[in-house]
């Protein structure tokens, strides 16, 4: 396998680890930026991951390319019925559609954690009587996207269920799968940003270290040691958790390749290849760093259009073109930053987003650039 195909509401994190493995990657998502451009051998830009928009974009590849193989990242969970087709046409590393789509039944995949006896918080699948700290929650959501505090006069038009709000530190950790066992590649911090009153929990930033204790990564070890064979996971998994008042609450297993992959300096993706091929690649393997790194959204807080003669900094990664419009609450871009602690690489973090984010208001509307 040469080339291998890149599916994903944003393909740039796997198509660079694609090509840093020395694959030739071809993708497909949603915004074409300058980065994933610079490292495919070849892209299409595509209006949605619905079947209809997403055909003959892969039908296109498969007949120029000849391409075999398939690695799908985020942006599925609204459209599940999508990775049935790609599993049609080629061999998709991950997880079986099945699998995902299991992911995406919420009674199913509570009920399995019941019979596992894995905590979480409460919830319920029909509208609480009392609208006291609830959360609503989409059955098919991403990233924290479409959560809002529950209001008794909401109206709900989507699937969705009801969820106790429990506070705490929010945490993920990263796995390797191949269906039966399982290997941590790591425990990380995570963190929201609040977009909007309805969109208050949405994904904002990762580190890779977090102040759990041994005792309990263990706990989250072994709930994951029985989680694997009972969903059948394969290859790079990441799990949801809240961590409060010494206990730990799983929200939700991201069935693909997440975001904090990239935060580690193995080569993860032939690692998550060679798990979905059924060879053996979940043996003990050490991939953290020995510094902390941390990776965070860049949200727009206005309507802004990206200039022409805009100079990314290093730093920045999954970069808009020219022209391009970033709506209020819209990604700008993605930043990393390396430190020795936690806190010095946080802090980085949000030195190096007002940095961009004053340089890109130092620019007037005909992309002049003027110091303020």
């Amino acid at each position: 396998m040469e080339t291998l195909l890149i599916v994903a509401g944003s393909g740039r994190m796997l198509a660079q680890a694609a090509k840093n493995a020395g694959l030739k990657p071809l993708v497909i998502d949603l915004f074409a930026d300058l980065d994933t451009q610079g490292c495919a051998e070849d892209f299409r830009q595509v209006k949605s991951l619905a079947e209809q928009d997403l055909a003959p974009a892969v039908d296109c590849f498969i007949e120029r390319y000849a391409v075999t193989h398939a690695i799908y990242g985020s942006g599925f969970e609204c459209y599940p019925e999508s990775l049935y087709y790609l599993n049609n046409r080629l061999t998709i590393l991950g997880n079986h559609p099945d699998v995902f789509a299991r992911q995406l039944d919420k009674p199913a995949f509570f009920s399995t954690l019941d019979q596992l006896n894995i905590p979480y918080p409460e919830l319920v699948f029909s509208m609480p009587e009392y609208a006291d700290d609830w959360l609503l929650k989409p059955m098919q959501g991403q990233g924290g996207t479409g959560i809002k505090r529950y209001h008794a006069d909401d109206e709900t038009k989507e699937p969705v269920y009801w969820q106790k709000f429990q506070a705490g530190t929010p945490h993920s950790v990263l796995f390797l799968a191949d269906g039966q066992q399982m290997q941590v590649i790591g425990f990380n911090r995570q963190w929201p940003v609040c977009l909007s009153e309805t969109q208050e929990f949405v994904f904002s930033g990762v580190v890779n270290r977090c102040d759990l204790s041994d005792v309990h990564k263990a706990v989250i070890t072994d709930w994951l040691e029985q989680m694997v064979p009972a969903f059948r996971l394969k290859g790079l998994n990441s799990l949801d958790f809240i961590h409060a008042d010494d206990c730990g609450y799983v929200l939700e297993i991201n069935p693909r390749p997440s975001a904090s992959m990239q935060l580690y300096d193995q080569d993860l993706l032939s690692r998550h290849i060679q798990a979905c091929l059924g060879r053996n690649s979940v043996a003990y393997c050490a991939a953290w760093r020995d510094y902390h790194s941390a990776y965070q959204v860049v949200y727009a807080d206005h309507d802004l259009t990206i200039p022409d003669r805009f100079e990314w900094p290093d730093w920045c990664m999954d970069l808009p073109k020219p022209g391009n419009m970033c709506r209020a609450g819209q990604p700008l871009c993605s930043i990393i930053a390396h430190q020795k602690n936690s806190r010095s690489v946080v802090e980085q973090l949000r030195t190096k987003q007002q940095l961009i984010i004053s340089k890109l208001e130092g620019y007037d509307r005909h992309g002049i650039y003027s110091q303020r």
